[in-house]
Order: structure tokens, then sequence, then C-alpha cells
């Protein structure tokens, strides 16, 4: 059930001019929700800076230093949907609970951490807290937050600091290892656990269990079910997928357990589709999948994703390899983007207001292509600097509106009682998209002889997918009626 989310308990969902203010209960709730997004946002990124000190430490070696992002990566991203589904029939306030504590002992866990086993069981661990928050912390914002403009509020804050988290850690790990070293980065997201735990009990609302009979959403009688072969089939599926990209990433796709383990992973979806489609309860519900705004809208979220991951990956290479900067120096320039993003937080809900969802996400992604496009223009001469950083920096701007405005798309419309699937789907789709874009594009700017070429040639396939994203989407999504209009949300 929404809570109050206004000024006054009368006002209309959703209103031609002005806006509901939130309540002081709703942004204590969503100071709770956001600052658990953001500490999982930002474990993606603060190790990356600190790896080859933490390998010297614990005694790993280069190869194996992988394995302290891919053991995060996989239970993160292959039981997303699993732990969506189980928080709609079994109480997402439960499960998100369960979840932070389980990541606040594994971050203690891998700050403590003596020997590399321990430090990525550590991580493995982290990764399952990730999977249990993520979802059910997505769906108790958006059936906490009526549809309008407190969701949409809420989705745009909720993004802004999705995407700055991950900004925030590749800048802090390096601010953090030089100073403290690589435990305080683990040691951060301990204390970010201990802030967040002790204050959500008495403010999450819990969501009653459901069991949904995967045609229509309605109750069925009886304890709620879970859809065993289809959790079984999905989560390995995905477990299979992100471990070959993950993999490839730093080995490339020649290697026999890749190639088993994505002819594994493409198998095991294929048969979760046959599963669903058989199910007297499934996992996910077919119907759902057919909804063209699920469909078209998480389509628009992988590409933004996976695209952008990418383009910062091969910046980072660019910056510190052919201009030279510093790794601080490098941080600086990823600064302003996370700079430009949080300001871009704060207006895309009145943007998404005056033009809808689906619109937006259109527009963004068509900008984010074009801003990726102009990134061409870079060379080996230092001044590029400025055009790179300006370039994503604004694309950046264009990225966020598209995470939010997807997850809007996405959302909308969407039963109380399936928000968690529909939530589960939003961040498979995030991490998939992290994970996918780096294997298949990034690994080209590394393997060309001429660097500064690979990077151009990434660029430039990265520009055409996202602009092709954007027409798709456009084509996807049209005839599905005119969204009304939000109105200008108040600060």
């Amino acid at each position: 059930m929404a809570i109050d989310t206004t000024t006054s308990s009368t006002a209309p969902t959703r209103e031609p001019l002005g806006a509901p203010r939130l309540s002081t209960r709703g942004k204590l709730v969503l100071f709770v929700l956001c600052a658990a997004q953001f500490m999982v946002a930002l474990d993606f990124s603060v190790l990356n800076v600190a790896l080859p000190r933490l390998g010297a430490d614990l005694g790993m070696s280069r190869s194996a230093l992988q394995w302290a992002v891919t053991a995060f990566s996989l239970p993160s991203g292959g039981f997303l949907l699993l732990f969506g589904r189980a928080g709609d029939l079994f109480g997402r306030r439960r499960l998100f609970l369960s979840g932070l504590a389980l990541f606040g002992a594994a971050s203690l866990l891998a700050t403590l951490a003596w020997d590399p086993a321990s430090f990525l069981t550590g991580r493995a661990l982290q990764g399952l807290g990730a999977a249990a928050i993520v979802p059910t912390g997505m769906s108790l914002l958006t059936t906490t937050f009526p549809e309008g403009p407190a969701r949409d509020r809420a989705l745009g804050i909720s993004g802004t600091l999705l995407s700055l988290g991950f900004t925030v850690g590749m800048v802090a790990g390096g601010v953090l290892t030089d100073a403290l070293g690589w435990r305080s980065t683990m040691a951060l997201l301990t204390v970010f656990a201990l802030v967040v735990l002790p204050l959500a009990p008495g403010l999450l609302p819990e969501s009653l269990p459901h069991s949904l009979d995967g045609t229509g959403g309605a109750p069925i009688p009886g304890r709620p079910r879970l859809d065993v072969p289809g959790a079984v089939t999905v989560t390995a599926g995905l477990l299979s997928l992100i471990y070959a990209l993950s993999t490839a990433a730093g080995h490339g796709f020649g290697r026999a357990d890749v190639v088993a383990a994505l002819i594994a992973g493409l198998a095991l979806l294929a048969a979760f589709a046959v599963v669903e489609s058989r199910s007297a309860a499934p996992l996910v519900s077919l119907p759902m999948l057919r909804r063209r705004t699920v469909a078209w809208g998480n389509l628009g979220g992988l590409v933004t994703f996976s695209m952008m991951s990418t383009v910062i990956f091969v910046l980072t290479l660019y910056l510190q390899e052919i201009l030279r900067l510093s790794a601080f120096e490098t941080g600086l320039v990823f600064g302003v983007l996370g700079v430009l993003s949080a300001l871009a937080g704060a207006r895309a809900p009145k943007v998404i207001g005056r033009f809808g969802a689906r619109r937006t996400l259109v527009g963004s992604l068509a900008g984010q292509g074009a801003l990726i496009a102009a990134l061409l223009g870079l060379n080996a001469h230092v001044w590029s600097v400025w055009l790179a950083t300006a370039a994503v920096s604004l694309a950046g701007v264009c990225h966020l509106g598209a995470i939010i405005s997807y997850g809007l798309t996405v959302t909308s419309g969407v039963p109380d009682e399936e928000q968690g699937l529909a939530t589960g789907l939003v961040t498979t789709t995030q991490q998939v998209g992290v994970t996918v874009g780096i294997p298949l594009l990034g690994v080209l700017a590394t393997t060309s002889g001429d660097l500064l070429s690979g990077v151009r040639t990434v660029l430039a396939l990265d520009a055409v997918i996202v602009l092709a994203a954007a027409a798709l989407v456009a084509l996807g999504l049209r005839g599905q009626g005119a969204e009304p209009a939000s109105g200008p949300v108040e600060p």
C-alpha cells in the first residue's frame, strides 16, 4: 500500500499543475531505500582501483584478481529475478532487511579477510545480499510512492544515486586506497550497512505475501508458491551467462570455459522460457513480458547501461594510456560526469512530467548516441581532454534520463502484487547491461594493434547501437497512448 507522500491526503495522484511535496515519513523511506541502492552501486566500482594492492596483500595473482569482481557480479546478477519474485510472494520488507544484514556481514568479512578464499567468500555473499536488496528495494519504492509525481521524483532520486554511486566509487576507491589501504573500501560498505539497517524496520511497509496464477495476477488460495523449475533454470542460466561475459572481458571468447558457459547459459534460458510457458504459477508471467512497455523499456535500459559502461571503460584507457593522465586526473574527468548527473537527476522528474517517460527514454537514448558519436573527434593531443570531458559528461546526463525513464516505463501500470517481478526485470537488465558491454565491445580496444584506432572503433559501434535502439524503442512504443503529464515536481 502506498503511503501518503503529499501534504494533503485528498490530493490527486497526477495533477496538471503544481505537485505534491513528500511528507517527512516519505522522505525518510526514500532516504533508506536510496542509501541502500547507492551502497550497492558503490560496491560495483569502489574496489577496482584497489585491486593491485589487494592482490599483493592477499597473495592473489594478476589472473586471479578478476574473481574479486566476478565473485560479486555472479550472484548479484544471477539471483535478481528469483529474489524479486520471492519478495512478491513472501514479503519484500523481510527480504530487503535480510539482504541488508547479509551485505553488511559480508562486507565486514571482506574487510577482515586473511586469505583469498575468505575475501572471495565475502565478495560472493555481498553479491547475494545485493541481489536481495536491489529488486526488493526498488519494488518497495514503486509500491510506496503512487504512480505520478511522487513516484517520478522518487525514481529520479534513486536513478541519480545509482549512477552517482558508480562514479563516486571510482573516485573514492582511489582516495581511500592511497590514504588507508584497500581494506578501507570494504569497510566503507560495512559502515553504510550499519547506518541503513537500524533505520529500515520501523520505516518500511511490508507487502502482503501473494501467490499469482500467472495469467491475470489473481490470488491463489493457500500458501504462496514459488516456481522452482523456473527459478533453477533462470538463475543457472544467468549465472552461466554472466560468468562467460565477465571472464571474456579479461581473457577473450576463445577459452573453452567461456564457450561452454555461453552455450549452457543460452540453453538454460531457452529451457526457462519453455518452463514458464507451461507453469501454473510462473516465476515470470509471460503476459508481463508481452507488454510492449516492459519489452521495449527493458531494451532501452539494456542498451543505455551496456553502452555507457563501455564508453567509461575505453575512455579510462584513452585518458591514461594515450593522453597520459594520472589516475587522479582521470577521476576528475569522471567527477564532472558525476556532478552533472546529479544535477540532471534533480531535473529529470520535471522533464518526464512534461514529455512523458516514453518520449524521454527515446530522446535520452538519441542524445546519448549523438554525444558518443562526438567522441570520434578524439585524438592524441592533450587538448582532447576537454572534448572527452564535455561529451562524456553530457552523454551521462542523457544516460541518467534513460535510466529513470526506462524504469518508469517498465513499472507504470503494473499491479502492486507484480511490482517485484517488474523491478526484478529492471534490475536484471541493469546488471546484465553493465556486464555485457565491455566484453562485447571493450575488448576491441584492448586487442587492437593501435589503441587510439581501437577506441574510435568501439565508440563508433557504441554510437550506432544506441541510436538504433532509440529508433527501435520509438517504433516499439508507438501507439501506446498519450501519457498524462505529472506537472512539475517541487524540490
